[in-house]
């Protein structure tokens, strides 16, 4: 059934006659008439039985009038829905990250933002791997580099920096390295030679302030949590990231003259999203939130 079709039928129905109806759709009667015509063909049934007075509806036009009234009561009910969403943040909204950022750092203001915004609800994906936003699996993503796909929105929120930190424990044991020519005789811990792509640089405690070659690490591990616990539980040093440095009150940082590398966050997100409410809302609050204190950039 072509629902333009119903549309126009609905308002005849409501008008009871082409004539007033065509005045209300500002076109032609004979024009209006031809598609309902065109409809009852579709239906193979009669829709109105027309007489000098105007119009009076068969057994099979009312039926498909109560129909008609139903959908456009849908529609306009989402219509108004859609336009409330477009004054009022609501509704949901699927945010990914990566595991280390999105369960310290993100996570920490998930509070604030919820009761700032009460209508909307969050979806946290937490992945190291990123989530296409092309196909919609998420909405938003909080990346460590900038996107590759041209059809995507980014604004730089901050930077992070990694830095050189280990356990009191470590150090009252083996000593604290004075200088970055002591690390050479050091036990370290690295993330492992599987780092993803935008954060590949994460290992250069192995060679910087050397000329050739790289320190041997005596624990390498792929995953973040588990490279902060071996840190915290004194088995060497190693980097993190600032805003996991100092959320532990069981690492403090060792040779806090040498800063590493710089990493970017960005907040992504597709075009046909551009006009969305809650996205910017959330952009926005997230830019009021990634300051250098909180990110240790």
């Amino acid at each position: 059934m072509d629902w333009e079709k119903l549309r126009l039928f609905h308002i005849v129905a409501e008008a009871g006659s082409f004539t007033e109806a065509a005045k209300r759709l500002h076109q032609s009667q004979p024009a209006l008439s031809r598609q309902i015509q065109a409809l009852e063909a579709t239906l193979g049934a009669a829709l109105f039985h027309r007489h000098a007075r105007g119009l009076a509806l068969t057994h099979e036009g009312e039926q498909l009038l109560e129909a008609a009234r139903l959908v456009a009561e849908r529609i306009d009910s989402v219509e108004r829905s859609i336009q409330a969403t477009r004054t009022r943040p609501s509704g949901e909204l699927r945010v990914t990250t990566t595991v280390s950022f999105g369960s310290t750092w993100l996570i920490k203001h998930m509070r604030d933002f919820l009761e700032t915004y009460p209508d909307i609800r969050i979806n946290l994906l937490l992945s190291d791997d990123d989530i296409d936003l092309s196909t919609r699996q998420a909405d938003v993503a909080l990346r460590f580099h900038e996107p590759k796909q041209s059809d995507l929105i980014q604004k730089h929120l901050a930077d992070t920096r990694y830095f050189i930190c280990a356990s009191p424990a470590y150090l009252e044991k083996y000593g604290t390295p004075q200088t970055v020519e002591e690390l050479d005789h050091h036990r370290l811990v690295v993330y492992g030679s599987f780092a993803p792509e935008p954060i590949r640089d994460v290992n250069w405690i192995l060679s910087v302030g050397r000329s050739a070659g790289r320190r041997t690490p005596i624990l390498s591990v792929n995953n973040i949590y588990a490279l902060t616990q071996a840190i915290e539980d004194g088995i060497g040093i190693g980097t993190l990231p600032a805003y996991l440095l100092h959320a532990s009150d069981r690492l403090v940082p060792v040779l806090p003259e040498l800063v590493g590398p710089r990493f970017p966050i960005y907040f992504v997100y597709p075009r046909e999203l551009k006009r969305s409410i809650r996205v910017a809302v959330l952009r926005d609050f997230l830019a009021s939130r990634a300051t250098q204190e909180s990110l240790g950039g």
